[in-house]
């Protein structure tokens, strides 16, 4: 099974042409519901404004090749690290969700656009890191949804609860699922079962990329932005127009930090 490209198999049914062209809608949907989501809050008016007053309230330069330097520092740590998340459970989350997401995607599209017709060999380790890929993301989700969600975590709230705000992380989670639940039903040879999953990963995918301006999704975008931001404007004394951080306080023991917070 994991060694089995399920595009290839589908293309006896499907033309490979039509696979491509669905790829290319999701795209646009995703493209064209960030633009909304930004035309709706206004989040890139707000990001030059904040870097005009940043510009405005900076007591010295920033060079060229310090702002280099921050961005891929930034990139480095918060962005392909995670380091913004205090916890280890969290950041693990985060993380097995993120780069499973991405090597799942990545090769989808390679499979899709290059091995999907009947005739092609798919090198065998790309349909091995598909399947892997979905299985990262599937624990990154399961462990996020179960364990170190605020509402349910310190709330106390049922984990069955579902809000809207939960479209984003439970459209992700069913697309790498049903794919795994696809591709396993496509290999044992359960047609009606493995048609069935087909449909509903087909319909997760439609949920997740064009439900993008009502979810979380369009986050990802802005989130490098904003951290980059943040540390251009700590770097040229700006700080975002807040004061400068206390030390006094480090004098007086752990604090806050005595314990893990438990309570919102």
């Amino acid at each position: 099974m994991l060694s089995i490209n399920p595009f290839s198999e589908l293309s006896g049914f499907i033309p490979s042409i039509a696979m491509q062209v669905f790829v290319i809608v999701m795209i646009v949907l995703v493209v064209g519901g960030t633009v909304l989501d930004m035309i709706h809050k206004k989040n890139v008016k707000y990001f030059f404004e904040n870097a005009k007053k940043a510009k405005e309230a900076a007591t010295r330069t920033v060079g060229t090749g310090e702002k280099a330097t921050i961005i891929l520092k930034t990139v480095a740590s918060d962005i392909l690290t995670s380091s913004e998340f205090c916890t280890i459970q969290r950041r693990s989350a985060h993380l097995l969700g993120m780069y499973g997401t991405i090597i799942f995607w990545i090769t989808s599209a390679i499979m899709i656009f290059n091995y999907s017709t009947p005739s092609s060999v798919t090198p065998t380790m790309i349909p091995m890191l598909w399947h892997v890929g979905a299985m990262m993301t599937c624990i990154g989700t399961l462990w996020f949804w179960f364990v170190i969600r605020v509402n349910v975590s310190s709330e106390g709230n049922p984990w069955y609860q579902v809000i809207f705000a939960d479209l984003f992380v439970l459209s992700l989670f069913a697309t790498q699922a049903t794919a795994l639940l696809w591709s396993y039903l496509q290999a044992t040879g359960a047609t009606g079962w493995n048609s069935l999953f087909l449909v509903l990963f087909i319909l997760s995918n439609i949920v997740l990329f064009g439900g993008v301006y009502w979810s979380k999704f369009a986050h990802m975008f802005y989130k490098p932005g904003a951290a980059i931001q943040k540390h251009l404007a700590e770097a040229d004394g700006s700080n975002s127009n807040l004061p400068e951080p206390a030390d006094k306080p480090k004098q007086f023991g752990l604090g806050i930090r005595r314990e893990d917070p438990s309570n919102y």
